[in-house]
């Protein structure tokens, strides 16, 4: 266990420093909520469930009975909540010697921006490791699902299968937005009828921000001497933009989040919580900050993209 003591900051008990950095950089605004639905919890976990309706009608022959058909339950998708926590001790000693607040700093900002980041890492988490097979949701898929890479397709409640990936590992690129835009418009249900699954936004790592930007905000054809309109643009079919999260670690990563409910969602079950304590024996103080939530996916029509 690290104390942090007289020695750590031993420039601390000094007159003639005139500053310290690096514990007030500027910090990105939160981007998991750009990504995940926000939703409270009161359970140890919570669990979203998949219906499968009724399908397509029958011819019905003159004199006969008509088809029955049937809606069950689907894949049941558990959001396991995880808690996650930081902490340091100081010395009484340092806190009664430090001239310059060093250690209230550490405790004030440090402690709340180490909480932000691994909220943020947690969630992208869960875009790094769509294609990963160590992952899987509750249809036993991974959320990208195609022959690029993780699982091959995933499966529908009452037979069949369909892919939110392309066929090949496919960098950002007009044509590849427009390829997504196509595949989202031939979504079915589970039971394998059409829905209207429309995109929402791009989401990319911070390495693909130029060239989403030309894609989506250029009036003509990204790249080609051609006069023709950028179709993308004017007809609307990105309407939230792009946004880049800083938290994806694949370079050439891209996703479009659609409009389908219960996809990616965030549960908190405890919001960030700090206290502190001292130690009677040896006059330590000590600070903590935990939080309690969990991130994931249930319906993974919700996103399509390539790793």
């Amino acid at each position: 266990m690290s104390t942090i003591t007289t020695g750590s900051f031993s420039k601390a008990l000094w007159e003639g420093i005139n500053s310290w950095y690096g514990m007030a950089y500027n910090e990105y605004p939160e981007e998991c909520g750009e990504i995940f639905e926000k939703r409270t919890s009161r359970k140890a976990f919570e669990e979203i469930v998949g219906t499968a309706g009724l399908g397509m009608a029958a011819v019905k022959p003159e004199g006969t009975s008509v088809a029955y058909d049937s809606s069950r339950q689907g894949f049941v998708n558990r959001f396991q909540h995880v808690t996650y926590g930081l902490g340091f001790i100081i010395t009484k000693e340092m806190m009664e010697d430090d001239l310059y607040d060093v250690v209230a700093q550490t405790r004030s900002r440090s402690l709340a921006k180490s909480m932000r980041i691994t909220k943020e890492t947690v969630a992208a988490n869960v875009l790094n490791r769509a294609n990963n097979t160590s992952y899987l949701g509750g249809d036993g898929s991974t959320l990208l699902a195609s022959a690029a890479g993780g699982s091959a397709s995933h499966p529908n409640v009452k037979g069949g299968s369909f892919t939110n990936a392309p066929a090949a590992l496919t960098a950002l690129s007009e044509a590849a937005v427009e390829d997504a835009c196509i595949a989202l418009g031939k979504f079915t249900d589970d039971a394998g009828l059409r829905i209207a699954t429309r995109p929402q936004k791009l989401i990319v790592p911070v390495d693909l921000q130029f060239e989403a930007e030309r894609i989506l905000n250029t009036d003509q054809r990204v790249a080609t001497a051609d006069n023709d309109l950028n179709a993308i643009k004017s007809m609307g079919k990105i309407p939230q933009g792009f946004r880049v999260n800083h938290y994806l670690t694949d370079t050439t990563a891209w996703f479009i989040k659609t409009d389908c409910d219960d996809g990616l969602i965030q549960f908190e079950r405890r919001g960030d919580d700090f206290t502190q304590d001292n130690d009677h024996d040896t006059d330590n103080l000590k600070y903590k900050a935990t939080a309690r939530y969990s991130f994931g996916w249930a319906d993974p029509r919700t996103i399509y993209g390539s790793l």
